[in-house]
């Protein structure tokens, strides 16, 4: 069975360099960062130093977790992506396939979220596509794509990290994933934990935007010179995402495990579903490669805006490798694609969790 048969989730570097990299369409000079593997946003030349950021992701409509968290999801996931580049976004367009089953009230519900997160963040919605498709029951009913303009020397990519750059995390391991955990499985989560961890695994839910750690992070140093690279955390927890940036940066790293953040909450959640929270989904983590001596500046100024940030390690030479100093030793480490996520959401619901 290949890779591309055996997997949840976003296909894996392979099935990526095999498949689509090859064959991408007509080659133009405008294009100044094209697809690549772990890199969140293109990059196209516009004209008079202006550069034109893009970005695509699913959306989410998910019923058991509600109508207005699903818009949550569907737009500060996209707005997350968008945040790497040290800007924000500014433009938006959404393709709508919807289940035959869905009433327009509930329809109507979700879309004034929708409206609400991106009137709240600036953004224009300024198209897209929407309709009923049969045989539609995906929580997943289609796609984003958000775009904006700005000054394209300062641009920022996840692409752009080099060896000796500090490696920083903002917030904590595991957020987004153990908080929909907890919110598709209340009764489970309380009664084996407790309210107050629920409590706080819901609060963490609405933690997921790292607009505010990217737009910081950039106003205190200098975009790629002393700020060389931002990557959101996605599938693959905060070390996929840093495994993810030395890919794409042709480098290799040393990451200490003690040093990563990890809050009670969502340590706990992910021990009662046998997942490990450094490689769960992260959205609300964001991953910060800053030049040496940078980086207890940037840890200063984003505690100082009450964004938790830590130094976790260093990138390095690509011949060096991913390492993993924990209990005292380094060991190399490796992501497939296969976030353990999704399997203990499907396993939990299949045991009849509540």
């Amino acid at each position: 069975m290949s890779a591309f048969d055996n997997n949840f989730g976003k296909i894996t570097d392979s099935v990526f360099k095999d498949i689509l990299l090859p064959k991408t369409g007509k080659k133009r000079p405008e294009v100044k960062k094209g697809a690549a593997f772990g890199v969140d946003v293109s990059v196209i030349d516009i004209g008079n130093g202006q550069g034109l950021a893009i970005s695509s992701d699913p959306l989410s409509l998910i019923p058991n977790l509600g109508l207005k968290e699903s818009a949550w999801l569907s737009v500060q996931l996209l707005v997350n992506d968008m945040a790497t580049t040290g800007f924000a976004p500014q433009f938006v367009q959404f393709v709508l396939n919807l289940s035959p089953d869905l009433s327009q009230e509930t329809f109507e519900e979700y879309w004034n979220h929708i409206h609400h997160f991106c009137e709240q963040r600036g953004i224009a919605i300024t198209g897209g596509h929407t309709g009923k498709v049969p045989g539609q029951n995906s929580t997943i009913p289609g796609g984003g794509t958000m775009f904006l303009t700005a000054p394209l020397d300062d641009i920022i990519s996840s692409d752009g990290a080099e060896p000796g750059d500090k490696i920083i995390v903002t917030k904590e391991t595991a957020l987004n994933s153990t908080a929909i955990l907890a919110m598709s499985f209340p009764e489970t989560v309380q009664n084996k934990l407790g309210k107050e961890i629920y409590d706080t695994a819901c609060e963490n839910f609405y933690r997921t935007s790292v607009l505010e750690d990217a737009l910081s992070a950039s106003e205190i140093l200098k975009p790629n010179t002393e700020l060389k690279a931002m990557h959101d955390v996605t599938e693959g927890g905060v070390l996929g995402a840093i495994i993810e940036m030395a890919k794409a940066s042709g480098c290799g790293f040393t990451v200490n495990n003690d040093a990563l953040p990890v809050g009670e909450a969502p340590k706990r959640i992910a021990e009662l579903f046998e997942i490990d929270h450094r490689f769960c989904v992260g959205a609300g983590a964001m991953i910060m490669a800053v030049k040496a001596g940078c980086e207890d500046k940037l840890v200063g100024h984003l505690e100082a805006q009450s964004i938790p940030a830590a130094v976790v390690g260093t990138m390095g030479d690509a011949e060096d490798g991913f390492n993993l100093i924990e209990d005292g030793a380094s060991n190399p480490i490796s992501f497939e694609g296969d976030d353990p996520y999704w399997n203990a959401f499907f396993n939990a619901l299949n045991a009849g969790w509540k």
